[in-house]
């Protein structure tokens, strides 16, 4: 088994090559870089250094994993639609990991905490979890003042840019930005253990900023004796 694995649901754009080991997962190769407005631009040369990095071809590779969001809707977009694409040319499944799981997988931690991403609109995707591997409860938007850590500390962009609210120091936040290797490893863990993974779809919380216009408003057409009277 060689994953294909990377997410773009942040603004981190993150990819990595990952292969089952001697001693769990090795990753072959991995690459990741921050800017929120060029996941479009960067996605496919990362994937290109990756794969040229751990000295193989993209034609070696037999899974793609994809980070499925939460987040913003344009970059989530962007790795979604690359997965696809490189699975279908590649023929090869497709299988997708919440984003806030590799986020929480990458920390490492044994005991509980909450983890959260910025979803904008001064709003966080959170989720609390029992440790690195184990979430309580369904992934959820809130403002930050809305979510109750209960005591745990708070992990992720999400927590540095609201430390304040989680009342927290917003260095010890890290890891802020999920990374393709742990994602990479939660799959081929699941893979391996036969844990059914989700459909690679986009995890939507809420509606898209961009919606389809109404139908357009009828005008009122004055009166012969309106018009008259504006002579």
């Amino acid at each position: 088994m060689l994953l294909l694995a990377f997410d773009t649901a942040t603004p981190a754009v993150t990819t990595a090559l990952c292969e089952p080991g001697t001693d769990g997962v090795r990753v072959r190769a991995a690459r990741s870089s921050v800017d929120a407005r060029r996941h479009g631009e960067l996605l496919a040369p990362q994937i290109r250094s990756v794969v040229a990095a751990a000295d193989t071809a993209l034609t070696d590779v037999t899974h793609v994993a994809v980070g499925i969001g939460p987040g913003p809707y344009t970059g989530l977009r962007v790795g979604l639609a690359t997965a696809h694409a490189l699975a279908e040319a590649l023929g090869v499944p497709c299988v997708g990991v919440a984003t806030l799981d590799a986020l929480a997988w990458a920390s490492g931690r044994t005991g509980p905490f909450v983890a959260a991403t910025d979803a904008r609109r001064k709003e966080v995707f959170w989720a609390r979890y029992a440790d690195s591997a184990t979430r309580v409860g369904d992934i959820a938007v809130d403002r930050p003042a809305a979510v109750d850590p209960g005591g745990a500390p708070v992990i992720g962009h999400g927590a540095r840019l609201y430390a304040d609210v989680f009342g927290q120091d917003p260095e010890a936040v890290e890891p802020l930005y999920p990374s393709a290797a742990a994602l990479g490893e939660l799959a081929v863990r699941a893979l391996l253990d036969g844990v059914e993974l989700p459909e690679p779809r986009p995890l939507y919380l809420r509606r898209p900023d961009a919606r389809e216009p109404g139908a357009p408003k009828r005008v009122r057409q004055p009166t012969a004796a309106e018009l008259e009277r504006t002579r």
